[in-house]
């Protein structure tokens, strides 16, 4: 029997309004001087200032870092850290997306190092953490929060890149549904079915264990039974906490177990497009599935008996295939756009596309069904056509 383990954050608070607990953290940590990772956009919103309110009731000293845009090159990240100078912190928080938490993680082990983001490039293992970090996800989907990864543009390449060392698991975590409460629609959307391929391709991946299992399963459940009506009606605030926890759970999937080619064909659309990735992978997700059925229908089918009991007669191919279906009516409800044309995707980029995707083996290899470039090509060409 395979040896296999799982890693998960410190602590978890969870429920609407438990990011007034942060004073808790802090003073556990004896925090006098706080490095704040977050976007022009959340302070438009005014979420950061939520976080900033509660620093300055306690006289904390903090910095804020918002200069990031979304989904940033490593020269981005780099240029962000170099702004700091030679400031010493206590701790990291970031409030924010994928972006800005990945952002702070790499913050974590990069600050005071003697190593640079471009060697974390070749050598992610290493990264050693010397500052602990704080993760108050804004959206529903990344499970940033939750995983030791950090995904950067590589604009040279055009293609994105995962940094990935356990070291940048963040020690604490905050879950609370008022981040989300006027979330605007189409983000929910591309953040939650990102999650949902996230506990998809966990579950149906080669390097499952019975730990990402348990998370894969509990996460997919709880997107299904609830991204449309958080979608269809921005009001429901349980559905979008769920959203949130479920996308935590995927988080914690990830970093047992591992994504597959779904995100593998996603990162060249991210880096050379500049699609977003919950989108890049909401189109790409149904047809890899359906590519993929044939080495992982058993485990379609469990998905599809935890979200629909009333199953038990079918076969397990009969499952398999009404869970691609669900895929593809989740994608249709919450009006994410499915052809790569609108995003400017011309066929003559195909064999770009093709080379890059089939690069990413760090996913490939967790595929439950062996990908060839064919393959690739092929997916590519259903998702240009349609």
């Amino acid at each position: 029997m395979d040896v296999f383990g799982l890693r998960t954050p410190g602590s978890i608070y969870g429920g609407a309004g438990c990011l007034k607990k942060i004073n808790e953290v802090i003073e556990k940590e004896s925090a006098h001087k706080i490095l704040v990772f977050t976007d022009k956009g959340i302070e438009r919103s005014g979420l950061s200032k939520m976080l900033t309110d509660i620093l300055d009731v306690l006289s904390i000293d903090y910095r804020v870092i918002d200069s990031l845009m979304a989904e940033p090159s490593y020269k981005d990240v780099e240029r962000a850290l170099e702004s700091i100078g030679a400031e010493d912190f206590d701790l990291i928080i970031a409030i924010g997306g994928g972006s800005v938490m990945d952002a702070a993680k790499l913050g974590s082990v990069l600050i005071n190092a003697s190593y640079k983001i471009t060697d974390l490039l070749l050598d992610p293992q290493v990264a050693r953490k010397s500052i602990k970090s704080v993760m108050i996800p804004t959206t529903c989907g990344t499970g940033s929060e939750a995983t030791p990864n950090a995904i950067v543009l590589v604009p040279e390449k055009d293609v994105k890149i995962g940094i990935v060392n356990a070291e940048m698991i963040p020690d604490y975590v905050f879950l609370d549904p008022e981040m989300i409460k006027n979330l605007p629609s189409h983000i929910l959307a591309g953040t939650a079915v990102d999650a949902l391929a996230h506990a998809v391709e966990c579950y149906t991946s080669k390097k499952a264990t019975a730990f990402s299992d348990l998370y894969a399963l509990a996460s997919a459940k709880m997107i299904f039974q609830n991204i449309r009506e958080a979608y269809v009606d921005p009001t429901n605030l349980v559905a979008k906490s769920n959203l949130l926890i479920a996308a935590y759970y995927g988080g914690v999937a990830i970093t047992g177990s591992g994504t597959t080619a779904v995100h593998a064909l996603s990162y060249p659309l991210g880096g050379k497009y500049h699609i977003p990735h919950g989108v890049s992978n909401a189109i790409l997700l149904p047809h890899v599935m359906e590519f993929n059925k044939p080495s992982c229908s058993g485990r379609l089918a469990e998905i599809c008996d935890a979200i629909n009991p009333g199953f038990e007669a079918k076969s397990k191919d009969e499952k398999a295939e009404h869970i691609i279906e669900e895929l593809l009516d989740v994608v249709k409800v919450t009006q994410i756009p499915t052809n790569l044309k609108e995003f400017g995707v011309e066929m003559d980029q195909l064999e770009n596309l093709v080379g890059s995707a089939s690069q990413v083996t760090r996913l490939l290899v967790n595929n439950p069904r062996e990908m060839k470039k064919d393959d690739i090509r092929n997916i590519y060409l259903k998702i240009m056509k349609e």
